[in-house]
């Protein structure tokens, strides 16, 4: 069995001293440790941002897409090997900005991969601009006088979207962190766990000592029930999504690929695709 230090490469991370998501980084390596995967049977898909160069800095099958776009091409990775553990992950910008239509539909269709957003409220590549996670007033260089628009709130959207796992944790907070990890690849759907991940560059306002002051624990509640999916949302209300934990799971609703009839369990490499003359002739006739 593969330990931490296996799924690291040589690759030395270009992040900024401090960031949030050197942390997310090796709870994702222990999880994947911890829960017993080799190198080859995990894939990390990303998109654009400082977060994208993830997929990268980890020893096993990586792709890094494009703004957005994480989520469609883990969704076709795990659709074409269900062997495979599959990971997404990606900023705020690109999970709830450019690729917010692909995030509701992956999580309304519930395919069983994890996806990891490195949530700082602001865009950190570019330089420092608002982005949808942004208090009101937030001043950057996009919005010298303060945004006017209102904060997106994620969980609020993926409860709604009818969403089977729903967790959030604090960068800092590694042993949370890694077992929500660890829950998210165990849980058979779409799991989504969104990381509070601080930008020390660029924002100033959203630090590790004010979620610190600000974030809920859910583990101080000993009655807190995360199949309950109104107390989810109300607890979600309650605390203006400033909530860590397993926040709501669902494990009565079944998988996308387990929907699907006639969806083989095993990857397209080790299936027999050979089609026959008969077959063949069929298809060519459909088109005369």
């Amino acid at each position: 069995m593969a330990t931490f230090k296996e799924f690291r490469n040589n690759v030395k991370p270009n992040w900024c001293p401090g960031c949030g998501d050197f942390s997310i980084q090796a709870a994702i390596q222990r999880a994947a440790a911890n829960v017993g995967l080799e190198p080859e049977d995990l894939a990390v898909i990303s998109g654009i941002g400082c977060s994208g160069r993830i997929s990268g800095y980890i020893n096993a099958y990586g792709l890094h897409g494009i703004h957005g776009r994480a989520l469609p091409i883990a969704q076709g990775v795990k659709l074409a090997n269900r062997e495979l553990t599959v990971i997404a992950s990606g900023g705020d910008g690109d999970g709830f900005a450019i690729g917010m239509g692909h995030t509701v539909h992956a999580i309304r269709r519930n395919l069983n991969i994890t996806y990891i957003v490195m949530d700082n409220q602001i865009y950190g590549l570019t330089k420092g601009q608002t982005s949808p996670r942004s208090a009101e007033g937030f001043k950057t260089k996009s919005t010298p006088e303060g945004s006017i628009e209102s904060t997106l709130s994620p969980l609020e959207i993926a409860m709604s979207a009818g969403a089977t796992f729903v967790a959030q944790s604090f960068s800092s907070d590694l042993k949370q962190l890694t077992s929500l990890i660890e829950q998210g690849i165990k849980h058979e759907g779409f799991s989504l766990i969104n990381v509070f991940s601080p930008c020390v560059t660029f924002n100033k306002i959203n630090t590790y000592d004010w979620f610190k002051e600000n974030i809920v624990n859910l583990e101080q509640f000993e009655d807190y029930d995360p199949s309950n999916r109104f107390a989810a949302m109300n607890k979600i209300m309650e605390t203006n999504g400033l909530l860590t934990g397993l926040i709501y799971q669902n494990k009565e609703r079944k998988a996308y690929e387990d929907l699907v009839t006639g969806f083989r369990p095993d990857a397209l490499s080790k299936q027999d695709l050979t089609l026959s003359q008969t077959d063949f002739d069929k298809l060519v006739a459909e088109f005369k």
